[in-house]
Formats: C-alpha cells, structure tokens, sequence
C-alpha cells in the first residue's frame, strides 16, 4: 500500500511538472509572439517615414537638418538591436524627431492642407496606435511570463528548464510625461 501511495505521488509531482512546463511553453511562445507584432507595425512605420519625408521636402527643403535627423533616427531604430530596451531606446530617439518633423510642419501652412502629407500623417498616427497596441499586449504577455517564472513552485521548473523573465517595453520618462499630461485646449 505504501509502494502505491508512493507511486501515485511520484505521478503528481511529474504531472504538475509537466504542467507548469507546458504553461512556461505557452506563456514563452506568446512573448515572442506579441513581440513579432511589435516588429511588424515598427516596419510598417519605417517604410512610411521616408515618403513623410520627401513630402516634407519639396515644402521646406531649407530644413535639411531636421529632415536629415528624422531619417537617421529612422535608421537607427531600423537597425536596432533585438532586446526590447535597445528597441525602446531607438524607437524614443525616433518618435523626438518625428515630432520635430510635425512641428515642422506647423511653420509650412500649405504642408499642413497637403492631402498626401495629411494622409502619411493619418496613416503614421494608426501605427503609432497598432504599435501602442501591440506593446500593451506584449508587456501583458511579459508581465504572466515573469509572474510564473517569479512563482513558487513554479520557480523551480523555470530555472531547471532555462526559463528566464523577459523585458519589458517602456517608454522612456520624456514619452511617460507627455502621455500623463492631457492636452490643452483653448478657444
């Protein structure tokens, strides 16, 4: 009788294991998912950057520097590593010269009333929020991941099997602040 209650508790245990090992799986594998989604909408708004600016161009071709930096800025996130702190570092260096870029273009009152300027601006802003999107579900993803691989028991089979926490996609102070604080706005 003993042998079998010692079996049967040989099976619990494997069974558990087994389980919080395929949940660590699932949890992994919608990680790198969400971050697959990230990287797509990111080049979907790099390969809309260079027609912002060459329409920008051909209004206000005196202001190369800007222009200049937006599109080196574009490069660097491009070309940016694959953890999401290099990706989050470049991608805020290139949302500041983007910014720059619209600002820009408030100075050029025929650029703004371009309707091919208005629609790469209307098309940039919806993936700023599919990437806005994408980056909550990601760190979601991030955030069940690490909770299990913090966990006890669950702990133990992360580490035995080489589960580690992931990183978080952040915004760097200068982007929390400005999405704190509500526009503006005055007639």
């Amino acid at each position: 009788m003993e042998l079998w209650l010692g079996v049967a508790a040989v099976v619990v245990f494997v069974l558990y294991g087994i389980s919080v090992y395929n949940r660590l799986v699932a949890q992994k594998a919608r990680v790198e998912e969400a971050w697959s989604d990230i990287t797509v909408q990111m080049k979907r708004r790099y390969d809309l950057i260079p027609n912002l600016v060459e329409t920008v161009k051909g209004y206000a071709a005196h202001e190369r520097g800007t222009l200049e930096a937006v599109v080196a800025a574009r490069n660097r996130a491009a070309a940016a590593g694959a953890t999401p702190a290099e990706r989050a570092a470049a991608e805020n260096a290139l949302q500041g010269t983007l910014r720059q870029l619209f600002a820009l273009a408030e100075a050029y009152p025929d650029l703004k009333a371009n309707q091919n300027f208005l629609s790469l601006q209307e098309s940039l802003s919806e993936i700023e929020a599919h990437i806005n999107g994408a980056r909550r579900f990601y760190n979601g993803a991030v955030r069940d991941l690490n909770v299990s691989v913090r966990s006890f028991p669950p702990t133990v089979i992360a580490r035995m099997f080489g589960f580690a926490e992931a990183q978080y996609f952040e915004l760097d102070e200068e982007e929390r602040a400005a999405v704190a604080v509500p526009p503006k706005v005055t007639f």
